[in-house]
Parts: C-alpha cells; sequence; structure tokens
C-alpha cells in the first residue's frame, strides 16, 4: 500500500505542475503591472490596455476551458495535458521577452488559454487514477498546485519590489514559469500513466489492465479483478449512452452535470478572486504603506497554500466533500460579514489595533477557502461526472467559473468605490444560495470508486456476477504472471 501511495503521490505531483502554473501566472500579473519599470517599458498604457492584462488572461481561461470540452476525450488526458504544455511554454516566453504591449497581452492569452485548458484536466486526471479510499488526498493536490502557485507569485512580487529600477523588476518573475511546462511535458511523456479509465473508453481493454494494475498494487488479486471489472462494466454500460451533444447532457445527466457547473460557479460567487486581485487596495485604504502591503500579500498566500495543503492530507477523505463544502461555505459566510463590519468600523480611523482585525478578516477568508474549498470543489465537479461526461462538463464549468470571475473581478473596482466594504454583502448572499443548494443536492463520494458514485444520483450502477469476476480472473491472473515473470527477469540481470 505504501508504495502505491508513494507512486501516485509523485504522479499528482508532478500533474499539480499544471495547476501551479495557473496559480503563479494568475498571481504574478498583479505585481507585473504594479512596476513602473514595466510601465515605462510599455510606453504608460491606459487603463484600458492595463485592465486588459487581467481580461486577456482570463478570457483565454474561459477558451481554453472550452477547448478541453471539444477535443479532450479524442485527445485524452495525457496528450491534451502535454499540448496545453507546448502553449503555456510559448506563452511564458512571450511575456518575458515582450517588447510592447500588444507582444505581452499575445503572450497573456496564450498562457492563459494553455492553464484555462490544465487547471480543469489535472483534477480529472488524478481522479481516474486514484484508490478510492485516497482520492481526496490524491485528487486533491491539484488544487494545492494552485495555491503553491499564488504563494510563490506573492514571494516573488514581494522580493522583486526590492531590485533596482529596470526590466529585472518584472522579466525574471514572469521568466521563472518557462521550466515548469517543459518538465511537466517530460514527465507526462516518460512516467505518468494514462488513465485507465480513459483506456477502457477507446476500447483498449489489454493496455488499461496494464494500467490498473500499475497504479492499484495495494489490492489484493481478487480485489484487483473485482474492481477492475466493475470499471469496465459500467463504463461499457455507460457507453450505450454515448453523449452527441449538450442538450443529451441535461437530459440524461442532468443532476450530475448542474452539481459540476454549480460547484465551479460557486467558488467565484465566494468572492475569492475580487478578494485576491484587490487585496492591495483593502490594504491600501486601511493606510498601509507599499512593502508592507506586499508583505500582507505574500502571508496570504502562505496562509493559503498551508491551510490547503493540512486539510487536503488530514479531511478530504476523513471528512468527505460534502461537509468541507457545508463548513466551508458557512464559514466564509461569517467571515465576510465580519470583514465587512471591521473595514467599516476602522477603514477611515486612526485605530491601528482596529485595522488590525480588519487584515485579519482577509487573513481568515483565505484560511476557510483554501482550507476548505480550493482543493474539494476542482475534484467534486469531476468525480461526480460518468466518463463520457467528464471532460465536457468540466471544461463547461471551468468556463463558467472564469466568465463569472470575468464579471465580478471587472465590477471590484467601482464596486469597492461606490458601496465600499458592502461588496462584501453580495457574496454573502451568493455564498448563502450555494450553501442551501449544496445541503439539498450535493451528496457524498468519499471512499466510493467513481463508478460507484452513480448509485448516489440515481444512476444505475453494474452489478457482477460470478462469470464475469471468473472471467476477468483468468485474465488479470495472466497479467500478473508476465508481471512477476518481469519482475524475476530483472532481478536476475541485477
Amino acid at each position: 500500500m505504501a508504495g502505491t501511495i508513494w507512486y501516485t503521490l509523485g504522479v499528482s505531483m508532478f500533474a499539480a505542475i499544471g495547476t501551479f502554473l495557473f496559480g503563479f501566472d494568475t498571481g504574478i500579473a498583479t505585481t507585473t503591472i504594479a512596476h513602473q519599470s514595466w510601465i515605462d517599458y510599455m510606453d504608460k498604457p491606459n487603463k484600458g490596455l492595463t485592465g486588459a492584462v487581467v481580461s486577456t488572461y482570463i478570457a483565454g481561461e474561459a477558451v481554453g476551458a472550452l477547448t478541453q470540452t471539444a477535443i479532450g476525450d479524442k485527445l485524452g488526458r495525457i496528450r491534451f495535458m502535454q499540448m496545453m504544455c507546448v502553449i503555456v511554454t510559448i506563452g511564458t516566453v512571450i511575456q518575458t521577452a515582450s517588447q510592447n504591449i500588444g507582444m505581452f497581452l499575445a503572450g497573456r492569452v496564450l498562457a492563459g488559454f494553455a492553464v484555462g485548458g490544465m487547471v480543469a484536466t489535472v483534477p480529472i486526471y488524478l481522479s481516474e487514477i486514484s484508490a478510492p479510499n485516497v482520492r481526496g488526498l490524491i485528487g486533491g493536490i491539484s488544487g494545492c498546485g494552485i495555491s503553491l502557485g499564488t504563494m510563490m507569485s506573492n514571494w516573488v512580487g514581494f522580493a522583486c519590489s526590492y531590485a533596482p529600477y529596470g526590466a529585472i523588476q518584472w522579466r525574471l518573475p514572469l521568466g521563472i514559469q518557462i521550466p515548469w511546462g517543459i518538465i511537466l511535458f517530460i514527465g507526462l511523456a516518460t512516467f505518468m500513466p494514462n488513465s485507465p479509465r480513459q483506456l477502457i473508453r477507446w476500447g483498449k481493454i489489454e493496455e488499461a489492465r496494464r494500467a490498473f494494475l500499475r497504479i492499484r498494487k495495494d489490492l489484493t488479486s481478487h480485489e484487483v479483478q473485482e474492481e477492475f471489472t466493475l470499471m469496465r462494466r459500467q463504463i461499457e454500460f455507460e457507453q450505450q449512452r454515448e453523449i452527441n451533444g449538450l442538450g443529451e447532457v441535461f437530459r440524461l445527466f442532468r443532476h450530475r452535470a448542474l452539481v459540476s457547473i454549480a460547484v465551479q460557479t460557486m467558488t467565484s460567487l465566494t468572492g475569492v478572486n475580487v478578494i485576491q486581485y484587490y487585496q492591495t487596495i483593502l490594504f491600501k485604504s486601511l493606510g498601509i504603506n507599499s512593502h508592507m502591503i506586499l508583505a500582507l500579500a505574500a502571508i496570504y498566500g502562505t496562509l493559503a497554500f498551508t491551510s490547503n495543503v493540512l486539510t487536503t492530507r488530514f479531511l478530504a477523505d476523513q471528512w468527505g466533500r460534502r461537509k468541507m463544502i457545508l463548513a466551508g461555505l458557512s464559514a466564509i459566510i461569517v467571515i465576510e460579514i465580519y470583514a465587512a463590519v471591521m473595514q467599516r468600523e476602522f477603514q477611515n480611523t486612526d485605530n491601528k489595533t482596529g485595522k488590525g482585525f480588519a487584515v485579519l478578516g482577509i487573513y481568515l477568508f483565505v484560511v476557510a477557502y483554501y482550507g476548505m474549498l480550493n482543493s474539494t470543489t476542482w475534484l467534486y465537479g469531476a468525480e461526480v461526472l460518468p466518463i463520457n461526461l467528464r471532460s465536457k462538463v468540466m471544461g463547461l464549468a471551468a468556463a463558467s467559473h472564469f466568465i463569472v470571475n470575468v464579471g465580478i473581478t471587472e465590477a471590484g473596482p467601482s464596486a469597492f468605490a461606490n458601496i465600499h466594504e458592502n461588496y462584501y454583502y453580495v457574496f454573502v448572499a451568493c455564498s448563502f444560495f450555494f450553501l442551501i443548494l449544496a445541503y439539498f443536492f450535493f451528496p457524498e463520494t468519499k471512499k466510493k470508486t467513481l463508478e460507484e458514485i452513480a448509485a448516489a444520483f440515481g444512476d444505475k450502477v453494474v452489478l457482477l456476477d460470478e462469470n464475469d469476476v471468473a472471467t476477468e480472473s483468468a485474465v488479470m491472473g495472466d497479467k500478473l504472471g508476465a508481471v512477476q515473470v518481469e519482475s524475476a527477469v530483472a532481478s536476475s540481470k541485477v
């Protein structure tokens, strides 16, 4: 069991490079466009062009997510992620080498496109190679990649604020991203296994068996046979209702599709991106100087990553996804009300202690969101879907996440200027709505195989008879014997 866990942990950490790039590239833009050296080099772009650095990136993410919907299943998890690795590398190189604002925006669009496709594919891939009892841990690492990227971008931005005036202030942070797409591509091309579920769907049963044996060495011979047979029979049954259009998605699997889309829309409407993007504005409104603002933002990122890792390790498989979503939304409602009250009371005063309590509200929010929702929602959105919908609907869900983000993020500066801290109450209302929705319509998925989850939504789960297991036992026995022979040959050579 331990060897299998370490193997899948290693694979998941490599796969999380894709979500790390999403977190880092999203966060680094905030400090990049704040450097006077970048502003001068880009010939003092107007507010529209500066705003386009964020908006074109998010638009690229949405298109990348929709591209996954269109071709993700045709290419498969590995090939699709490899394509995104190539595109993100090109995008980060263009950003780093930019000679003008147009070139910079082109790099942002390409990088956004790539991470938009990657951020929903990684949790799909990890959910499909994970054992049911540790899927919260393995799948949750994709979310930890996002928070690690956020933390790293904040600390790099803080460090580069002390660099001397010049292009190095903004080119170095952007250049840090370049190697990671290449490293992930190499991992995908060498040791990272293909999804056995995707291989079954393609009819590559023998290859699927080999991949399954590789990732499930924790099972006894009989357990391997039974779980693989159940997985194969369920996927083959679901393929009889192969989806040809989105209309059929919502006719045949309405509950499962809407839960996946709702959980991603929900994350945007908690206000996390608004708080993350505009925390520097919020800190400035409290009278905090520029270097301290960047330091506070770096602490924000550190809290995000630390809380994300701890809950992924100790709660995701123990509590389950449903409890974490309900607890996270409940905490966010209380914390955002607290943050709004603290900012209203102390924002325009000289009370440093009170302003400290206002900053605490932002930090409490990041702990609640990243601790309870960040990893949980990306994984949950993938695992509630049947194999033939996983790429299609997760692409739509990710696109909805990005599109809603564009709206509420673009409204952020105006909202904070006009209604001030009351903007928090918009997110309180949205979070309360999703809390009710989750309570009544989000079933638990912990410790169930991806195929068994169908029963929680009222869909049929195929039952096995003795002939199914016996037939698979004979085939799987041959495969296990072949693996043992290969091991013996390797040992004799040594």
